[in-house]
């Protein structure tokens, strides 16, 4: 900055800026240079980046985390987030988001926020909460879908029989086809309107039952043809949400499984962009279990099942009400052992299974739908295909380095 001691000999401010009395600034010098490299032939869109705090370059490291700030090839700063994933106070990954290229490169650079500038706001972001307001749902969402599970207050309706008790562990989904979030207002609507989100008042409706079933992601331990599964939820730990992430758990109380005593816990996690739902699902026993069983309902039984076991992805599309609905489960094949198109008499225990083997008690798996009428997915090819990708990206990940 010039002072009225400043003199031209010697100083590296332009001429004409000291002549017109003001300047800009010189850019921050860049405390990290990313290089992010796409394996595969397919472009890929609203992928996230993650950025291991602890691991970048030192110059990185000196700075405030939350002074870091993300600028693309053409120096745009980006929208960001930081998370911090062991809760305990501090900040351990910077995320942000790209669309890149079948083989494409890209390099983004991080530098300390010029003036002290805040990330860019967003009109789109992912959300999670605790809905006391409805008994004691768990909602989240993102920009293109929306999910709810019950806890322990609709289990005790449940079981006194009451009408507003809801007892199951299986997935809802919440047709939206609106980028922004709907879970608050949704939920105020049904205060002073019972059942409001079940009637489409332009922005889509929960036309989609669970019942008893897994829903879209449920998961339960499968052994000599019957599905053992937990209660509902007992209680819960929001850990982030943003423009980019958010991340929750659910623990649930022990249960029974053919005569194992069950310990679980989800960590649950949905980015921007994304039709489907990350589950890293964390079993225990008191004796070997032999799977963890992921589930997708076949409600009526007149839609289309879909399986790829070698790529790791599994479909149901069906007709509800005036539109179609597409869900869907990828997991890692390594992980897989075995699927099952289930059908039953009784009702909400037709189910699609996929049958997975836990890597020292833990499965990770996505989850999620593709609603017609949102105007995401005309077909069920259109859904079989995003399917694909997604499971192609994942056993592909983009590539990130840094210096």
């Amino acid at each position: 900055m010039m002072t009225k001691h400043t003199t031209l000999r010697g100083c590296a401010w332009p001429l004409a800026a000291l002549l017109l009395g003001s300047a800009t600034p010189p850019a921050p010098r860049p405390a990290a240079t990313i290089t992010v490299r796409n394996p595969l032939a397919q472009a890929r869109r609203a992928e996230t980046i993650s950025l291991p705090l602890a691991r970048l370059p030192a110059a990185a490291r000196r700075l405030s985390p939350a002074g870091l700030r993300v600028l693309d090839a053409a120096g745009t700063v980006l929208v960001s987030q930081l998370m911090d994933n062991d809760a305990d106070g501090q900040p351990d990954e910077l995320l942000f988001q790209t669309d890149i290229p079948g083989q494409g490169r890209q390099t983004f650079t991080l530098v300390p926020a010029a003036g002290g500038a805040g990330v860019p706001a967003s009109s789109r972001t992912t959300f999670a909460r605790f809905v006391p307001e409805r008994t004691d749902d768990f909602a989240w969402e993102n920009d293109r879908v929306a999910f709810r599970t019950y806890g322990p207050v609709a289990e005790r309706l449940a079981v006194a029989k009451d009408p507003n008790g809801t007892l199951t562990s299986g997935m809802d989904c919440w047709l939206k086809r609106v980028d922004y979030p709907i879970i608050d207002k949704w939920y105020a609507g049904n205060v002073r309107e019972s059942g409001f989100y079940h009637h489409d008042h332009g922005e889509g409706y929960d036309p989609y039952h669970v019942g008893a079933s897994r829903g879209t992601g449920g998961t339960g331990v499968l052994d000599q043809g019957q599905l053992y599964v937990s209660r509902n939820f007992t209680s819960y730990r929001v850990l982030a949400t943003g423009p980019i992430r958010t991340v929750f758990e659910l623990m649930y109380a022990p249960w029974d499984a053919n005569g194992r005593t069950v310990t679980e816990k989800k960590r649950i996690s949905l980015d921007l962009g994304s039709n489907l739902t990350r589950y890293e699902e964390q079993l225990s026993a008191d004796q070997p279990l032999p799977n963890c069983t992921i589930g997708l309902t076949l409600h009526e039984q007149k839609g289309e099942v879909k399986a790829d076991r070698p790529a790791g992805w599994f479909r149901y599309w069906e007709k509800i009400d005036d539109s179609y609905v597409g869900t869907g489960v990828v997991v890692a094949p390594r992980s897989i052992t075995d699927y099952q198109d289930h059908r039953a008499a009784f009702k909400d225990q037709s189910q699609l299974y996929v049958v997975t083997r836990p890597d020292a008690g833990r499965v990770v798996f996505y989850a999620g739908f593709g609603w017609q009428k949102s105007g995401q997915f005309a077909s069920a090819q259109a859904w079989d295909e995003y399917l694909a990708a997604f499971a192609r990206g994942l056993a592909a990940p983009l590539e990130v380095r840094w210096q």
